[in-house]
């Protein structure tokens, strides 16, 4: 059985979210396998997902650190009782290619992540798809519960923990698996105005950190703070009041045209 874990909890993901993730994975993987939602609001999922409630994290959650910490709680000894392997994924990500080799690769006792390129110089993995043994790393979320402002103060983000802390190190996915929408897709900023994102060949994943979500991506805007517009209306921004971003390359940067891959992809 292979399973696939998500986490829904708040308001910025509706359950339309998970039921993609669901229509992805039965797509794009050779049965059995299963996929469970861990969730504080089940109404409008579809049935074929396995709900569970989203345990409590068991301390107080940081207030100084932009961290999703919430996520600690997949390396609980017991959740709901699953066993064996499991395949984490957010839910802002585009499932486009097969995932059997997923759940082979490597041994079934490592900890496997996506390599974070954002910081090039850190050894740092990214938790938006990583597979780990599911009640074998407790000690995670055991050392988090004593001191969880501490941890977040040291290491900010809940993958950078994660990536320091496995007893015997993390092991990271082959780099053509898993792609980062804005580094890997969109290109340099100036071929944005003229060519759309591109999905690189071989790619089985993408991840959608911060902005724009997978619905902006398909729509050709960065969020929707920054409404879709011909390529000179968002130049002319660059210098007006309605510039998102602090200076006028970061709004430059911010344009991009549809994406038509995505909304092939990204539906029920």
């Amino acid at each position: 059985m292979k399973q696939i874990l998500c986490i829904k909890w708040g308001t910025r993901y509706g359950p339309e979210y998970v039921n993609r993730i669901y229509a992805m994975v039965k797509r794009n993987i050779t049965p059995p396998f299963s996929v469970i939602c861990l969730s504080d609001n089940r109404e409008g999922i579809r049935p074929e997902v396995i709900v569970r409630d989203l345990p409590p994290l068991g301390c107080k959650y940081p207030s100084n650190s932009p961290g999703k910490w919430r996520k600690l709680i997949l390396w609980s000894e017991n959740l709901y009782g699953i066993k064996g392997v499991a395949l984490f994924v957010d839910l802002d990500v585009v499932i486009t290619g097969n995932l059997d080799d997923f759940f082979s690769f490597a041994n079934p006792d490592d900890v496997i992540l996506m390599r974070n390129w954002v910081v090039p110089f850190e050894r740092l993995g990214q938790t938006s798809v990583f597979r780990f043994p599911v009640g074998k790393n407790r000690y995670l979320l055991d050392n988090f519960r004593r001191d969880p402002e501490a941890i977040a103060g040291r290491y900010r983000f809940e993958q950078r923990y994660v990536t320091r802390k496995v007893k015997g190190g993390v092991k990271f996915w082959p780099g053509k698996w898993v792609k980062h929408f804005r580094m890997d897709c969109l290109g340099f900023w100036a071929f944005r105005y003229f060519r759309p994102p591109r999905l690189p060949r071989g790619t089985r994943i993408v991840i959608f950190p911060s902005k724009p979500d997978p619905e902006d991506a398909i729509l050709g805007r960065w969020s929707e703070k920054l409404p879709r517009g011909t390529r000179w209306q968002h130049i002319k921004k660059t210098w007006t009041k309605d510039r998102v971003g602090k200076t006028a390359i970061s709004h430059l940067k911010k344009y991009f045209l549809p994406c038509p891959w995505v909304a092939e992809h990204w539906r029920e």
